[in-house]
């Protein structure tokens, strides 16, 4: 007996032993930041519950470890506390009065202190753990931060709305940055004569504009004193047809300006990159809704009377790091501070949602825009995914592609689900590699152009062509007359929204 309860002990002892073991090692993982792979693995996780991801679902620790990992630049959103509804009073925020102010400062003040613990040597100036510089506009701190035990209180206050490892992203999007996918400016000598029609005064129609009654809309408005903003790679200095003969034959009385928004680098060295495209994605999508009604040979955008503002945010179709989400957020701060702008187009996203950008759509929306974006163009890695963000936001306008023909069949390379509100036709049924054409990054000869990308940008026209026929009409006024001109309306079809539009009854509906 007296050996039994010897045995007993001894193995309630190991017991705990191992338990306590078991403890220390879980603590002692939790000091240390998972790697890439561990973090895509838990990313991967919500995607394929069919869930965006977002990284308040996530834990602390996998927060910090993604930003360990990449830049370990975080995105803190910030409120006084009780501020209730931020993203329908984004656009009303001041930042600089007192009440934002406190709050920000006690914020830096939490920062510095664990700072300095965490890195052994004590922080005083809270513009040294700046990278990006200070946030002007959003309630937002962008801080360069090593402490996990930081992020654990600042996760605890109240007055924390979010905390985003702004420069994560997964590997198939890194090197989908370093191929620079999506990024092919060329003009394509080969178009099919079946692809187009030369109309006056000497420029090519494409073939899908009569899938939309777009020519005969034109009977009634071009678009005149409507202005789109395109937030993408930006706007060629090279094409002409988006600079100096965006007045051209009959296009004229309108304007094009171009801007940026997008840094490179960081620190002393971070610069503000130029206007110009350096991809050729943003001038093609720029120019199927606003390429002038010229002599060139080229082809014409939807709106040739409309004018456009071209915004470089971004270096690929791909929202994928930290100087590209700020760039995002602020070129919507940009169009959305704009008395003159009516409509943004966005034909680029991310699998992976950013409540920074958020911040950015939150602001342009309220500020009365209507705001077009992409439902996502596969690549391999994403050709079973649905809506991407920031279509899949209920502050925007999923626009997807679809095959000629009477039924509906999604484009080649284009996704499809619930979030979808309207389609465009951009592809033959017949052939994959025969798709809408439009402006090159340069050169009076056009390319093809495909995708949920050329789709977006194309709704942007035909909601500029619209609008153009009432100025004094808000979003919803137009939104509705493009709803009603659609096949299915009043009904919704599951993967494709409303349908495709009629250009030339959605402006009598105006």
């Amino acid at each position: 007996m007296k050996l039994l309860r010897m045995a007993i002990v001894l193995v309630v002892f190991l017991i705990a032993s191992c338990a306590e073991e078991v403890l220390q090692e879980v603590e002692k993982d939790q000091s240390i930041p998972l790697k890439q792979f561990e973090i895509e693995e838990k990313v991967w996780a919500q995607l394929n519950q069919g869930d965006v991801f977002h990284w308040e679902k996530e834990s602390i620790h996998t927060v910090w470890s993604a930003g360990m990992v990449s830049d370990s630049i975080f995105s803190i959103g910030y409120q006084p506390v009780g501020f209730e509804n931020i993203e329908k009073k984004m656009h009303e925020i001041d930042i600089r009065e007192d009440a934002w102010k406190s709050v920000k400062e006690e914020i830096e003040s939490l920062i510095l202190e664990e700072e300095s613990i965490s890195r052994g040597q004590e922080i005083t100036n809270i513009n040294d753990l700046k990278p990006m510089g200070r946030n002007r506009y959003f309630p937002t701190i962008f801080v360069q931060l090593t402490s996990k035990s930081l992020l654990e209180k600042l996760s605890k206050r109240e007055d924390i709305r979010y905390i985003e490892p702004l420069g994560f992203s997964l590997e198939v999007e890194k090197e989908f940055a370093r191929s620079s996918s999506g990024c092919s400016g060329d003009p394509n000598y080969g178009i099919n004569g079946g692809d187009y029609t030369t109309i006056n005064p000497g420029i090519k129609k494409p073939w899908n504009f009569v899938d939309h009654n777009i020519d005969d809309a034109w009977g009634q408005s071009q678009g005149n004193n409507v202005e789109i903003a395109y937030i993408d790679t930006g706007g060629s200095y090279s094409q002409d047809n988006i600079g100096s003969n965006f007045n051209s034959g009959y296009s004229n009385g309108r304007y094009v300006q171009k801007y940026s928004t997008k840094y490179s680098g960081s620190w002393w060295w971070r610069k503000k990159d130029s206007p110009d495209d350096q991809c050729g994605h943003g001038t093609s999508m720029a120019g199927l809704g606003t390429a002038p009604r010229s002599n060139d040979g080229n082809a014409v955008g939807v709106a040739y009377q409309s004018d456009l503002i071209t915004i470089r945010a971004v270096e690929d179709v791909v929202i994928s790091n930290s100087n590209e989400r700020e760039g995002v957020r602020d070129a919507l701060y940009l169009a959305g501070n704009r008395s003159s702008n009516k409509i943004i187009s966005m034909s680029i996203g991310s699998v992976t949602s950013s409540s920074t950008v958020r911040d950015g759509i939150y602001y342009a929306y309220n500020r009365g825009k209507l705001i077009f974006a992409a439902a996502g163009t596969s690549f391999s890695w994403t050709s079973w995914w649905g809506v991407i963000f920031p279509a899949n936001m209920s502050q925007t306008v999923a626009v997807t592609g679809v095959k000629n023909g009477s039924s509906y069949q999604k484009c080649s390379t284009c996704h499809d689900g619930s979030a979808v509100d309207f389609v465009i036709t951009m592809q033959r049924s017949y052939d994959n590699d025969r798709t809408s054409i439009g402006l090159a990054e340069y050169s009076n000869q056009p390319k093809y152009i495909g995708g949920s990308s050329c789709a977006t940008a194309t709704t942007a026209g035909i909601a500029a062509l619209v609008w153009a026929q009432n100025p004094g009409a808000n979003r919803n006024t137009v939104l509705q007359a493009l709803k009603n001109a659609s096949d299915f309306y009043p009904s919704r079809n599951g993967n494709f929204g409303w349908g495709r539009i009629d250009a030339q009854q959605a402006v009598n509906n105006m």
